[in-house]
């Protein structure tokens, strides 16, 4: 027999266990729980509006299901809430950790049930960025906010209703990072191509599909529209599971992703995540040689900004945001090369675009 070289490849995905969807789903987070067997003690982490929106529910839920059950409100998701969380944790012998809102109380959860190796589960009350099911946690530092690696939620449980009820510029928001994978994925092909970067086609066709499909619906995204929130909660999953799949969040986060994280560091005034990320994927779109038109249309018509007005931020620091995004995440390579934009450069592509 021919002698062959060994096939040595392995890959190592951590995808949620359990993800529940729809209307009155907060009612099925006793059985969620149950059914994982994770223990009976658990620590909520909310902050003061979600612990009334849904915080409160779900802690008597899980209580008159038989759970020992404890929160912590938090103001910010920065590492001084990560470790108060942790020790009250550990203070209490929770068996796992349920993190109830949007960004900031979720990526608390996440990062402190990382750090005390404890199970995680994801409620979110709106869906305005992908980090709701990702292994990734927006965290603020001194140099502004970092995006850093921490588990998977082992379960997602999203009411459609919950959802539905929030500010619609949260769910519009959720939908430019999710238009936003539409550039992630031509930056990371240009990454395999230049740099011989590793890629995942499976990945990259999940996040780009997930993209494109919620760019042909746009006209379904309305405000208060229970339909609209079960659309782009199942989108937002989706990414989700790319990044699993991928073992990265490169599927989901390229060179529109370096702006926003740009925009946090920079301006007084940042405007949502999935904000900036979806006004970075039009620019960069155009880049790319992309239809950047079909972008900005979709955005306007989910109601997301399209301008740098529109999200209260000034001219200048769009510019200065474009000049230095390629200094972010530098071994992450992607259209904006290893140099970036000159400031006439990024003015004119910013205007071209019609961002100014």
């Amino acid at each position: 027999m021919e002698d062959r070289e060994s096939f040595s490849k392995s890959k190592s995905m951590e995808l949620p266990r359990k993800v529940v969807i729809g209307h009155d789903a907060l009612l099925e987070v006793v059985e969620v729980c149950e059914d994982l067997k994770f223990g009976k003690t658990t620590l909520i982490v909310v902050d003061d509006n979600t612990k009334k929106i849904a915080g409160d529910a779900v802690a008597e839920l899980l209580g008159d299901g038989g759970f020992t059950v404890h929160d912590v409100v938090i103001k910010e998701a920065d590492m001084k809430s990560i470790g108060e969380v942790g020790s009250v944790a550990e203070e209490v012998g929770a068996d796992f950790l349920m993190g109830v809102g949007g960004g900031r109380p979720i990526d608390v959860a996440k990062c402190a049930s990382t750090n005390a190796k404890l199970p995680f589960v994801s409620v979110p009350t709106a869906a305005s960025h992908d980090g709701i099911v990702s292994s990734r946690a927006s965290i603020k530092s001194n140099s502004g906010r970092e995006s850093i690696v921490a588990q998977s939620p082992m379960a997602v449980v999203m009411d459609t209703y919950v959802i539905s009820r929030a500010p619609h510029k949260l769910l519009a928001a959720g939908c430019g990072d999710i238009i936003s994978n539409s550039t992630a994925v031509k930056d990371w092909l240009l990454a395999r191509n230049l740099k011989n970067e590793y890629y995942s086609s499976y990945a990259a066709s999940l996040a780009d599909m997930t993209a494109q499909i919620l760019i042909e619906r746009a006209e379904s995204i309305k405000p208060k529209l229970e339909e609209s929130a079960w659309f782009v909660a199942k989108a937002l999953v989706s990414s989700g599971v790319a990044m699993s799949i991928a073992g990265t969040s490169r599927p989901a986060s390229g060179s529109e992703h370096k702006i926003s994280h740009a925009l946090d560091n920079i301006t007084k005034t940042p405007g949502l995540h999935g904000e900036q990320c979806g006004i970075g994927t039009i620019m960069m779109m155009y880049l790319h040689g992309g239809d950047w038109e079909r972008i900005r249309n979709a955005l306007l018509i989910v109601g997301a900004p399209t301008t740098s007005r529109g999200m209260g931020i000034p001219e200048e620091d769009m510019i200065e945001a474009l000049t230095k995004a390629h200094e972010i995440k530098k071994e992450r390579y992607t259209i904006l090369g290893d140099e970036g934009l000159t400031r006439d450069a990024a003015e004119n592509l910013a205007r071209t675009t019609r961002v100014f």
